[in-house]
């Protein structure tokens, strides 16, 4: 069970990573500024690389046994961007993101290569939207929103450069929000909290405060935030606010992975020693049990 209590310094860590997202704000106003104030160029130049510096600091991580949850989801699924494959599994630790994964439904008639089309395919396109997500475990809802637009999937390359560059640009400027898009997060009774990110516009079905059960329907896949195309993001951290948190291992209780079949979009090979064992590895399909 994580503790609230911590030695100093990681508290101080923990306080400075909160406001990593003011911390690359201010470093883009003093790169903006600091050419034209009269100061030595030593104080010019410290002016912008204390806030880089800080913006890099992370809330302490450490790896204790992964918490066995039930998954967020119904039905055949393949995992990506799993800690399955690796750790950090979106290869950061911003955001509470480190033992994050990305599931989603494989659309039979998606092309096995990006389009060089300007638009992206429509979100009601993918099979994944719409879907319902559910609570991994019983808890109290500590917050929600839904009230971002689902975007179109980048999936032809003018989107995809589209979205790792200029947008991923303003979303880092924007901090989680902009990052996760809409999303729900669950405080559970093991002071563990969950939050599942992307969800679909309108879609939540549970409000700040609210008791839910595991399995409780929460709200349905939606292709909001730094989303290439409609999807599942789901985590678990140590605290509730994702600037602060640092990311918790889990496990899935009653997925069955399919050790014949791959989806060869999403697969990376081997599994790294940083990965988390008997958890969906990348490309993996697994069927998620419905409720008991």
């Amino acid at each position: 069970m994580p503790s609230n209590a911590e030695p100093g310094i990681h508290a101080l860590r923990r306080a400075i990573a909160r406001w990593q997202t003011w911390w690359v704000r201010l470093f883009i106003l003093s790169v903006l500024i600091m050419p034209a104030v009269p100061l030595p160029r030593v104080w010019a130049v410290l002016c912008m690389v204390v806030p880089l510096l800080l913006f890099l600091v992370r809330p302490p991580a450490r790896r204790p046994e992964p918490v066995v949850l039930c998954a967020p989801v119904r039905g055949r699924w393949v995992a990506f961007n799993s800690p399955g494959s690796r750790v950090p599994s979106h290869r950061v630790r911003a955001h509470g993101q480190m033992y994050a994964v990305d599931v989603l439904r494989e659309d039979a008639g998606a092309p096995g290569t990006r389009g060089r089309t300007l638009l992206g395919r429509s979100p009601e396109d993918y099979p994944s939207f719409g879907t319902p997500v559910v609570a991994m475990a019983a808890g109290t809802v500590v917050h929600v929103s839904d009230h971002l637009r689902d975007h179109r999937a980048r999936d032809a390359w003018p989107g995809l450069i589209w979205m790792l560059t200029l947008e991923g640009f303003f979303r880092l400027l924007g901090g989680a929000p902009a990052i996760l898009g809409n999303r729900v997060i669950i405080r559970h009774d093991d002071s563990t909290f969950s939050a599942y990110a992307h969800l679909r516009r309108s879609s939540a079905t549970v409000r700040a405060g609210d008791r839910v059960a595991a399995g409780q329907t929460l709200g349905q896949v939606g292709n909001t935030g730094n989303s290439s195309e409609p999807h599942l993001h789901v985590q678990l951290m140590d605290r509730p606010r994702p600037e602060s948190a640092a990311g918790l291992p889990m496990q899935w209780s009653g997925v069955e992975v399919d050790p014949e079949r791959l989806s060869l979009r999403w697969a990376t090979g081997y599994a790294r020693p940083s990965a988390v064992p008997g958890f969906p590895a990348n490309g993996q399909y697994f069927d998620a049990p419905g409720p008991a």
